[in-house]
């Protein structure tokens, strides 16, 4: 009994839960200030700030800060509670501050209808509409930016090794390694593994150093290491082992993570639908409506005109770049197959000597290909040669996000080899995609993973999607390693 307290007391103390309290601190003391400052600067920009005050007058006397300052008092705890209510304060929420801001907007749109509805109540003091409608705006651009510097502070504490979960993988299989491989490379994500369990010891993905023991051994493993996290990989067709594992991993405060293997991917879109009375499984629907379809295409071509415009005076010096560091055209076309099978002519500048696969046939470009030309290096690895493709954007060839396009040749290649290859024909293809903001581009990456990310994109397809996917494009375009 004495040695069971002492282990559930050198839990509590190790230093990833002292993380999991700094963090959430951190960001309910930052949220509440971000909404007393939105209150202040709001109430300074309405009656003091000389421009707004020209150009949205004030007439009357102006009201005192003191009013603003107790209701500020008054509603922050409740927007507390309210982002509180979609779990807003946990740790380890690793998460792309995008999402956060559209997140951010509509809690704190609750926030303030709250805000409004006590002065609806309340009408002694004389409170601005105007006010309000800049509290709002500013309650959002303020937490986010605070959220934004707590995400990196806890994101520096896990790269340097400070208040990481100590955890296991269940399971010894490529999906596995992978989980692994990407932990042990992004420590940002809050896990440090340390070893695996699994009953396949002549199994070779992952290092057999790092085998603590066989399933069975899993308890004993948790205790021994102070494990605080099972990475669970096993393959759909072991599921009844999970069963085990959980059964016998009773009592232990433990949390088990499940890695979806690739079956559980593709079946993860089945739904029930009633009709007329008789329950229906939806195992396949169409990815977007009509009106859907009407909203990506308006979005697109703004979007493809603004950057176009944009970047005019980059395009016109590129293509004299092109033009003058190698012989042949400024661009380069390529018949790609789109949404349903549908060919157009794909273009690009040109990164490579003229008749490139004119010896070799369709093949993949590789790092350091030599029929590079002098730029064209440079061109692929920051994704230059892609901004023509805005053109076929423009003339409904593409969309600005969606799965890349690919030659024929490598469709006839795969569609037989590769489980629902031709999913990703579903929808129109694009500049960028959900695969490449992962890692996944050029010849080393994984075309099954690939297709993963596409599908997975295509059932979960929104505008804001799209918009999170071209800011961490431009993010990938300065920092991958995998691009070229």
């Amino acid at each position: 009994m004495e040695a069971h307290m002492s282990y559930i007391q050198q839990k509590f103390n190790k230093k990833s839960q002292r993380t999991e309290f700094l963090i959430p601190l951190l960001n309910i003391l930052s949220d509440s200030f971000s909404v007393f400052l939105a209150f202040i600067t709001a109430y300074w920009i309405r009656f003091y700030f000389a421009p707004f005050v020209n150009l949205i007058p004030f007439e009357g006397v102006i009201p005192p800060i003191s009013g603003y300052i107790k209701l500020a008092l008054i509603v922050i705890p409740v927007w507390l509670l309210i982002f509180q209510s979609r779990k807003m304060f946990r740790p380890k929420r690793i998460v792309f501050i995008f999402d956060e801001f559209f997140l951010i907007g509509r809690l704190a749109t609750f926030g303030i209808i709250f805000s409004f509805g006590l002065i609806f109540f309340y009408r002694v003091f004389p409170y601005s509409r105007v006010v309000f409608v800049m509290v709002w705006l500013l309650s959002i651009i303020f937490i986010t930016i605070g959220r934004y510097l707590i995400l990196k502070y806890e994101k520096t504490l896990y790269n340097r090794g400070r208040g990481l979960k100590d955890t296991i993988i269940a399971g010894n299989n490529q999906t596995a390694l992978d989980i692994f491989n990407k932990f042990s490379k992004h420590k940002y994500a809050g896990f440090n593994i340390t070893g695996y369990v699994d009953d396949n010891a002549g199994n070779d993905f992952l290092p057999k150093n790092l085998r603590l023991g066989s399933y069975g051994d899993l308890v004993n493993v948790i205790q021994k290491n102070n494990i605080e996290t099972v990475l669970v990989a096993i393959p759909s067709s072991e599921h009844d082992k999970l069963f085990d594992l959980m059964k016998a991993a009773e009592g232990e405060n433990v949390e088990f993570l499940m890695v979806p293997d690739f079956l559980e991917v593709i079946t993860s879109s089945v739904r029930v639908q009633e009709v007329d009375g008789i329950p229906l499984l939806k195992i396949k629907s169409i990815p977007m409506n009509i009106w859907n379809r009407i909203m990506k295409r308006i979005f697109d071509f703004i979007f493809a005109l603004s950057v176009m415009l944009l970047t005019s005076p980059l395009f016109i010096l590129l293509s004299a770049l092109v033009k003058f560091t190698s012989k042949g055209p400024v661009f380069y076309k390529q018949e790609r197959l789109s949404m349903t099978g549908r060919k157009f002519q794909m273009i690009k500048f040109r990164s490579m000597v003229t008749d490139a696969e004119k010896e070799t046939g369709a093949v993949y470009v590789k790092k350091g290909d030599s029929r590079y030309t002098p730029i064209g290096e440079i061109l692929r690895k920051y994704s230059l040669d892609e901004l023509p493709q805005f053109i076929n954007v423009l003339k409904g060839d593409m969309s600005i996000v969606g799965p890349r396009p690919e030659r024929e040749h490598f469709i006839n290649l795969f569609k037989n080899k590769i489980p629902k290859y031709l999913e990703r024909h579903r929808i129109k293809c694009g500049i960028t995609g959900w695969a490449q903001v992962n890692g996944l581009r050029g010849s080393d990456s994984s075309i099954e993973k690939r297709i993963e990310y596409d599908i997975y994109y295509i059932e979960h397809w929104s505008i804001i999607f799209d918009l999170k996917i071209i800011i961490k494009t431009i993010k990938e375009m300065f920092f991958s390693k995998a691009a070229y």
